[in-house]
């Protein structure tokens, strides 16, 4: 049996930590060294704990301003997941822009009134779901996937259906990041309306841009530790 890293304990502690001390969204770690003091470890030790808490969305540091709950736990995915999503995003990320620059692009020249409603209402799906503090997940989910009815291409839509589940692995990534769900939105909107004027390029243009956007995540940088 593989022993877990030091700090892969250390994360097990914070959330403890959290739970015990009844912390909630919004509220402040302590300080690393105060951690580190409270908890026994090494403030080496805490520094890649609270790293790979940023790198999940579950924790969000501030500069010069400390580091703070993004959510009310720290439900923590195991590193070795971390490590083969790390792996696999990328390849994920490219099939993403090469399907859906082209999902996009043909929407905006075969979409039907009744597809264009659907998209909207998604879009309006995600808007109230990104106003009541969420991530707007579903809402995305629901965006994409009427985006790719509207292409009207069985084919194309076999590939999408193909890596659904790295799909929502890396919606759920994207999605986590701060401040992404509103910047998400916005690029939302903006697709919508090229496939609402019957433009493809501007469609392919909008959805290419998202989908890059999507790419900049923690995970990517993130280093993992030995």
């Amino acid at each position: 049996m593989v022993k877990p890293r030091l700090y892969e304990q250390v994360l097990e502690r914070l959330r403890a930590h959290v739970a015990e001390a009844g912390l909630r969204a919004g509220d402040r770690l302590p300080a690393e060294r105060d951690l580190a003091a409270s908890l026994g470890v090494s403030r080496a030790s805490v520094k890649q704990a609270i790293v790979v808490l940023e790198v999940q969305g579950l924790i969000e540091t501030r500069h010069g301003g400390g580091t703070y709950l993004v959510r009310g736990t720290l439900d923590v995915e195991p590193v070795e997941q971390l490590v083969e999503r790390r792996k696999q995003l990328p390849d994920v990320l490219d099939a993403r822009e090469a399907l859906e620059t082209k999902l996009a692009e043909l929407a905006a020249e075969r979409r039907t009134a009744d597809e264009l409603e659907d998209i909207r209402q998604a879009l309006d799906f995600m808007r109230d779901e990104v106003a009541e503090g969420g991530f707007g997940m579903e809402g995305d989910r629901r965006f994409h996937a009427a985006v790719t009815a509207a292409a009207h291409s069985s084919l194309l839509a076999e590939f999408m259906k193909s890596i659904a589940g790295q799909i929502t692995e890396s919606r759920t990534e994207s999605l986590r990041q701060p401040g992404r769900p509103p910047r998400s939105l916005a690029q939302h909107t903006a697709i919508y309306e090229a496939i609402a004027a019957g433009e493809p390029k501007k469609a392919a243009a909008a959805m290419r841009k998202h989908v890059r956007t999507v790419a900049k995540v923690r995970l990517l940088t993130w280093e993992p530790e030995a």
